[in-house]
């Protein structure tokens, strides 16, 4: 009797009872990853809904006003610029599409990465070979010049063209790290055995192996996203963007060309380089949680750590 007790007191553990949640239990137990959680969804509002955060605007932000470099006052709380403009109006409606440029370049960029990584390191063969050979050539390119040579001939002031030239120059390192992460799975038992099956190539790859890539994905995702928020505010600063759009970059410029710092308006040359910064900072800190996800060494010694205090 006590042996079938023991027998049966101890079940062999299922998948119902393995931890789930991951995601949201990374990015609770680790600060920075809130951090930056928290930073994302305060720009998200911002982006989705401006006017919230400035009631008293009626009309275009770039409107011109009648009070030229004045002072950060309780009416213009970072001043105004050179043609009357309300610098935290500005600001805050800039905010859009410095956000869409981050999550476009990031999910073509990201796209572009696993497609090319995956099919290279599943395909193998003379596929692998060219498919390793183009990100090659893409990673030694030096890229800002070659983003400033495409932005400035292939359309001058062009969103869409500096978004393209963005995603173009921007997916080669992440398709490296993706076709490393492919190559330790080509050859595990459950894709082997969908093989067996028949199925298709791009079953395999879509269905089978994605699934088991999805925190370098999204991290992947992240990195593209701040290379993308960095890259597109150097080019509007350079004069290389809309210099009519609201764009944190484009503030940058005018902020430059009117002499902000001349005049002693530290506040409009200063406020749009912190909000690319903490935009910036918000995806890099969310790269912690899924640090924690797909490297399982971390989690361990952390839980250690909580156990020795």
């Amino acid at each position: 009797m006590s042996a079938l007790v023991a027998g049966t007191a101890a079940p062999a553990p299922t998948a119902a009872r393995r931890p789930r949640g991951g995601l949201w239990r990374a990015i609770l137990h680790n600060r920075k990853a809130m951090l930056g959680a928290v930073l994302l969804v305060l720009f998200v509002l911002l982006a989705a809904f401006p006017h919230l955060f400035v009631p008293w605007l009626h009309g275009d932000p770039r409107a011109i006003g009648d009070l030229p470099l004045e002072h950060p006052s309780g009416k213009h709380w970072l001043g105004t610029t050179g043609l009357g403009q309300d610098v935290y109006a500005q600001l805050i409606y800039s905010t859009r599409e410095s956000l869409i440029i981050a999550v476009v370049v990031g999910l073509g960029a990201t796209f572009l990465s696993v497609i090319i990584g995956v099919s290279a390191a599943y395909l193998g063969g003379y596929a692998d070979d060219a498919l390793s050979m183009l990100t090659d050539v893409f990673l030694v390119l030096p890229t800002f010049p070659l983003i400033i040579v495409l932005a400035t001939y292939a359309g001058k002031g062009n969103l869409t063209v500096i978004v393209v030239v963005l995603i173009l120059t921007g997916w080669s390192y992440g398709a490296r790290q993706m076709r490393a992460q492919a190559l330790s799975l080509r050859n595990r038992d459950f894709l082997e055995s969908a093989r067996v099956r028949g199925e298709r190539q791009s079953y395999i790859i879509v269905v089978e192996m994605l699934p088991t890539m999805i925190s370098l994905i999204v991290a992947n995702f992240l990195g593209a996203a701040l290379y993308a928020v960095l890259t597109a505010a150097g080019l509007q600063f350079l004069g290389l963007g809309d210099p009519n759009s609201l764009s944190w970059g484009t503030m940058l410029y005018w902020a430059q060309n009117q002499g902000a710092l001349v005049n002693g308006l530290p506040a409009w040359a200063l406020s749009p380089g912190l909000a690319v910064a903490l935009l910036g900072v918000s995806f890099a800190m969310l790269n912690y949680a899924f640090d924690e996800i797909s490297n399982p060494a971390l989690r361990p010694v952390r839980r250690r750590r909580a156990r020795s205090h």
